[in-house]
Parts: C-alpha cells; sequence; structure tokens
C-alpha cells in the first residue's frame, strides 16, 4: 500500500501553494530523538545531514547558525528535526532555550518565494529569520501569536524537489534497518 493509498487518506493530495510538506520540530540530542521517532513512531530512516555553520539573518541582524537537522519521510509529511548547536539568538532559541525540545514550524515549498514572503509580510508577519542552504533559501515567519509556531517558507529549486524524491523513496522502501543515518559522500553510517 503507497502512502497515498492509506485509508486516512480520503481526499486527493493538496495542490497549490499552501501545501505544509514538513512538520519542524527543534531537539537537544539529534541522534537520541531520530532513534526515538523511529522506535516510537515507525517514522524513518532519518537522514542526519553533517553539522553545518550556516549564515542568516535574525530579526534584521546578520548572524551565523551552528545546527544539525535529521529528515525522515512519514507518508505525506515530513518530519525534520533541528539541533542548534550554539548559544546565539535564533528562531529556534526564540522558542526552546538549550535542552528543551519540542514542535518549532510548519513548512511549505514554494516556486514563488519573493512572492510568498510578500504574502505573510503583508498579513503583518514579521520575517525573522531568513537563511541560504544548499542553494535553497528560507524563511521563518514568526507566526507564534497567531498559531504557536513559525511558518517556514522554501525556495521550491530542482536540487531541493530531487533531495525531497530521494528522501521519500528511501523512506517508502524502509524495512526498519538503520534507522538513523549519518549521510556521507558514499552513502552513509550509523551512530555508534
Amino acid at each position: 500500500m503507497t502512502p497515498m493509498e492509506h485509508r486516512l487518506f480520503q481526499q486527493p493530495w493538496p495542490e497549490g501553494e499552501f501545501r505544509f510538506f514538513q512538520l519542524g520540530f527543534v531537539v537537544d540530542d539529534l541522534l537520541s530523538a531520530a532513534a526515538r521517532w523511529a522506535r516510537v513512531h515507525g517514522v524513518g530512516p532519518f537522514h542526519v545531514l553533517p553539522p553545518t555553520e550556516v549564515s542568516c539573518t535574525y530579526r534584521g541582524t546578520e548572524s551565523a547558525l551552528d545546527m544539525q537537522i535529521a529528515v525522515a519521510q512519514a507518508g505525506p509529511v515530513q518530519i525534520e528535526l533541528i539541533e542548534q548547536r550554539c548559544d546565539r539568538p535564533s528562531v529556534f532559541r526564540d522558542l526552546f532555550a538549550k535542552a528543551e525540545s519540542g514542535f518549532h514550524q510548519l513548512c511549505t515549498v514554494t516556486p514563488d518565494y519573493e512572492g510568498k514572503k510578500a504574502h505573510f509580510v503583508q498579513l503583518g508577519y514579521e520575517l525573522a529569520s531568513e537563511i541560504v542552504a544548499n542553494g535553497s533559501r528560507l524563511s521563518y515567519f514568526d507566526t507564534v501569536r497567531d498559531f504557536g509556531f513559525f511558518t517556514e517558507v522554501v525556495e521550491e529549486t530542482p536540487e531541493f524537489l530531487r533531495q525531497l524524491g530521494t528522501i521519500s523513496r528511501t523512506c517508502a522502501e524502509w524495512d526498519g534497518t538503520d534507522p538513523v543515518r549519518l549521510l556521507t559522500r558514499n552513502g552513509y553510517t550509523t551512530p555508534s
């Protein structure tokens, strides 16, 4: 049974700009959180990217973050786990102090990145942070007061869609082995 044939998905896949494809969670220990998601919810395998320092803006000021993420597809939604590895102010620290974890953002992807940003700004939401990662721009809008979480907007690029497709296929075919995979140039390793 493919994910879209599941009995809980009674309507067609939503089309258009406002489809959310990802739930993002801030975690304090990325590898433990990924293993726990796989064990408890059967979500996996988690694709753990290497730690990276990314340039960003935060509340209008140039900054940078030392962070690491892990992603896995769970049917029509991707689960993203985010560990901020530094103490700099950020949208992640806005909701969770070091050693705290929880739901942080909904994410949408759009081919009209500037238009989608303008939409949220026009509605009165602050562009809290913007990052360029792996050739795609992404923005975090402060929708916390109205919804209790940030809204992330990601620029749709061919490479980003290719990466999403690869992760989705890997997760759809997952047999339960190696639930946490540290990505390398030659495939992956597992945590020791």
